[in-house]
């Protein structure tokens, strides 16, 4: 017998006009004239390699988790992609709520302290849209980044103009959307269908693993994703590796780089750390930083804040570059 499923269908769910959301689009940071004060003696580097990577037309790929979102990146990004200097964004199921709900209403992040006592958290109306969306976008055999940048886009939402999503669908740029099924508030909703969440993002996982393909000469940027930013990469870059070798190719000419808040400056981060050492399972580093640039690669970490980091690493771009 199969076992007894929650019935969904007694959920109550709120507007989101009668949750208190924690941040607003206030905090945008406009890549003209916002303050940047940031630096680290390894953004030199990376930006050259990020320029270079352009010159080769090599893949520029960058992973964020939620909080470089909510940390009011989002214009900073868009200039990167519309520059040419990022072709291909990567993110989590959070990372694209955020971005949607910024886009609707210009609000985003609840309390969970203070809904989960509730028994609140997530459930909200708006929240719940993105089910729609990515079904659509299934329907057009689209991934979930696609579906949604193009819904917020195409229908014009009020704050589009700092969707990191909405505006990779308007420069034609891969976004991908990699999510964990049972990760997200949008999986609590009732119109949720999981095979819809499993197609929309294994075509994302595809469309990853085609610009890892030309990641030779390129860059790899991985803010703050601490397991799907470098699960995921692994895996893409295995199979990119495994069709390349056939053809007589290597994909080993890679420069990545971790933008965290753990602090492993000052460590041999090129290695990976002893099963002993806790620092073990902090994936980006064994990962990101040592493994998949061992075969000739190079690596760096950079420690921040993202609202601090990613600006500072995207004006040192704009400066070797005159833009």
């Amino acid at each position: 017998m199969p076992f007894e499923k929650f019935d969904r269908s007694r959920l109550l769910i709120l507007p989101l006009s009668e949750r208190v959301s924690d941040i607003d689009v206030s905090l945008m940071l406009d890549p003209d004239t916002a303050e940047v004060t940031f630096d680290h003696p390894k953004l030199d580097m990376l930006a050259e390699r990020i320029v270079l990577a352009k010159e080769k037309k090599a893949a520029s790929i960058l992973m964020y988790g939620a909080h470089v979102i909510r940390s009011g990146c989002g214009p900073f990004m868009i200039r990167l992609m519309e520059q040419g200097f990022i072709n291909h964004l990567a993110t989590n199921g959070a990372g694209a709520i955020h971005d949607f709900e910024f886009a609707l209403k210009g609000v985003t992040c609840e309390s969970v302290a203070k809904y989960i006592s509730e028994g609140q958290f997530g459930l909200w109306q708006e929240s719940g849209m993105l089910n729609d969306i990515l079904r659509e976008g299934v329907a057009d055999g689209l991934g979930a980044g696609e579906a949604i940048g193009r819904y917020i886009w195409e229908n014009n939402l009020p704050y589009r103009d700092s969707s990191v999503l909405a505006n990779a669908y308007r420069l034609q740029i891969p976004a991908t959307v990699h999510i964990g099924i049972g990760n997200d508030i949008i999986h609590e909703h009732p119109n949720c269908d999981g095979a819809v969440l499993g197609e929309a993002s294994y075509t994302d996982f595809l469309i990853y693993a085609k610009t890892i393909e030309n990641l030779d000469g390129g860059v790899f940027l991985n803010f703050g994703s601490a397991v799907a930013g470098p699960e995921v990469y692994l895996k893409c870059l295995a199979m990119a590796r495994n069709v390349a070798k056939q053809e007589g190719r290597t994909i080993f000419d890679i420069t990545t780089a971790v933008f965290d808040l753990l602090p492993i400056e000052g460590e041999d981060y090129h290695s990976t750390p002893p099963k002993s050492d806790p620092r073990y399972y902090f994936r980006p580093w064994k990962t990101i930083l040592a493994r998949t640039t061992a075969d000739g690669g190079r690596s760096c970490y950079i420690q921040g804040n993202h609202r601090d980091t990613l600006p500072a690493l995207a004006r040192k771009i704009f400066a070797k570059t005159g833009l």
